[in-house]
């Protein structure tokens, strides 16, 4: 047999012949950690301090236009090639690229933020918009995370240092994957949930399962949890170094702002997952267990322009599939369900609950094919969605 192999121009040479249309476009991810610099070179070239708030523009007004001006991308690379796509580093040292770049940001951030000509306000932007570049770093972890070099996942534990949530890495692995869709799952969301409420319940949830998680793999091992080899305490402790020696090179002043761009980063990452899974419930078999994890248990979406900025992270259903695999081999599946734009978007439609709950409540009833008992619902709301169901509507449940 013929072993497929990349070429110079990503065409996947061997028995099948394919080509990555979007392999050079995968370096624009690098482009979220120059939004920073680009905000500070339009308030130079306007002289508009409003463009210090540039990031939240570019990422909840510029990119859902381009998702809607350059469309959808069906294109799945075929099975023939997955494994000559997997090996071809090209597409690792596109995210590898993207922390140094996510660390000059943030170091600028703190320096521009220590000097004396700019108010608050001009710093409230700045660090809004290292928490924006904080926040896909999270994603760019994400990636990283789930793979078997070590080195990698210790690239992961650097892109999250920087907000804090290196626990991330222990919850969304060991605890996230395995309960994914289920209402054990505190990153899974509810139908009638709202973000507002979703987001301190996946932030404490998560947390508390990440050290639960930790502490029962070292108990295991015969050793006590409150040690270095706690991988949620070593990651903070990255954080705790990586925090002070900013302070201590550019002065206590700077610590509101490095808690308010973790607090953005955070609220990014959880704002993504209210989306992927919202009211998706994996069903229980006569054994007890739940159902294996299939491409119906994740919101897809194939919008070009955020799949390239967050590694084909849209791609959600393949990544549940196969959690290891590399982003540039995430494939689309007809049976998965699909939003209507792509993640950023659609985050904007969560900012308001009731246009959120019009466009996606009918989408989630029609699912499971109008049977609402099987979706994952809000415990407060679940009487009354099944009761507006049973009545014969799909009309969205009231706050």
């Amino acid at each position: 047999m013929t072993s497929a192999s990349p070429t110079t121009d990503g065409q996947v040479a061997g028995p099948v012949q394919w080509r990555d249309r979007k392999r050079y476009a995968w370096l624009l991810g690098a482009v979220i950690p120059a939004v920073p610099f680009l905000a500070w070179g339009l308030v130079t070239w306007t002289g508009l301090d409003a463009f210090w708030f540039f990031g939240p523009v570019f990422v909840f007004v510029l990119i859902p236009l381009v998702d809607l001006v350059v469309g959808r991308d069906p294109d799945n690379p075929p099975d023939e090639v997955l494994e000559a796509l997997e090996e071809d580093r090209y597409y690792r040292w596109v995210t590898y690229a993207f922390i140094p770049v996510q660390y000059l940001c943030l170091f600028w951030t703190a320096w521009m933020i220590s000097r004396p000509h700019l108010d608050v306000a001009d710093r409230v932007g700045l660090a809004v918009n290292a928490g924006i570049v904080a926040g896909i770093a999270i994603n760019t972890a994400h990636e990283l995370g789930h793979k078997r070099e070590s080195h990698e996942r210790w690239f992961a534990r650097i892109c999250l240092a920087q907000t804090f949530y290196g626990h991330f890495f222990i919850e969304h692995n060991r605890g996230h994957h395995v309960r994914v869709a289920t209402p054990e799952d505190p990153a899974s969301s509810r139908l009638g949930e709202n973000v507002w409420e979703f987001l301190p319940r996946t932030v404490v949830g998560s947390l508390r399962s990440a050290w639960a998680l930790e502490r029962r793999r070292l108990t295991r091992k015969g050793g006590n949890h409150l040690t270095l080899r706690n991988d949620v305490v070593n990651a903070w402790a990255m954080s705790v170094v990586l925090w002070g020696g900013l302070l201590a090179v550019f002065g206590l002043g700077l610590l509101p702002y490095l808690v308010l761009q973790a607090l953005v980063g955070i609220w990014l990452l959880e704002s993504v997952n209210y989306l992927e899974h919202y009211g998706m419930r994996r069903q229980r078999l006569e054994s007890g267990r739940y159902e294996r994890v299939d491409p119906s248990h994740s919101w897809n979406s194939n919008n070009i322009g955020t799949n390239v900025l967050l590694y084909h992270l849209q791609r959600h259903s393949d990544h549940h599939a196969n959690p290891t695999r590399r982003y540039q081999t995430l494939r689309d599946f007809p049976e998965s369900p699909v939003l209507p734009t792509g993640y950023a978007g659609m985050i904007v439609l969560t900012w308001v609950p009731a246009v959120w709950r019009a466009v996606m409540d009918p989408k989630v009833v029609a699912h499971f094919d109008g049977d609402v008992s099987r979706a994952n619902l809000h415990p407060r709301r679940a009487q009354r969605y099944l009761s507006r169901h049973s009545a014969g509507t799909t009309r969205p449940a009231a706050a």
